[in-house]
């Protein structure tokens, strides 16, 4: 996985509308890139709506929510309008993000081992290098947990 202090791999991938994200636009600006395994299943909704309910806290700090899983465009737009999601979510069927970041890795799952996208996040800064990395983040806290974060820098 990618360490604090790397400059973030740049990627143009589609959002949940099918229109091109290109992560280098956000130059001066700080954004959280967050790597979830699956649209609609229970730990990544409950991440998802925790992020969507800590939304304007991102806003007011000026800092963009990027949501990132191999699902498609289409499953991205249901899951967005299901769940009322005001972030970017992208879609990277094709691993190009997931893997840059080293993101898809071996996991085990009642001892059944498989490839899958480990939940992750990264703080971008604004000169796009690689702020903070949570692994093996929580899906209830990661959100919350990150603004604490934006919070102490902020104040130090």
């Amino acid at each position: 996985m990618l360490q604090a202090g790397t400059k973030a791999p740049d990627f143009t991938l589609n959002d949940k509308d099918g229109n091109p994200v290109t992560l280098s636009s956000f130059l001066g600006k700080k954004v959280v890139l967050y790597f979830y395994p699956r649209d609609n299943t229970p730990g990544c909704t409950r991440e998802a709506c925790a992020f969507a309910g800590a939304y304007a806290g991102y806003q007011q700090r000026g800092v963009e929510v990027i949501g990132v899983s191999k699902d498609s465009v289409k499953s991205h737009s249901s899951f967005a309008q299901k769940h009322e999601l005001p972030f970017i979510l992208v879609s990277d069927p094709e691993l190009e993000a997931i893997k840059a970041y080293d993101v898809w890795q071996e996991k085990k799952l009642y001892g059944k081992v498989s490839m899958g996208v480990v939940r992750s996040t990264f703080v971008i800064d604004e000169n796009g290098v690689i702020e903070k990395v949570f692994e093996k983040v929580k899906p209830d806290t990661n959100a919350q947990e990150i603004l604490e974060y934006l919070d102490e820098r902020a104040n130090a």
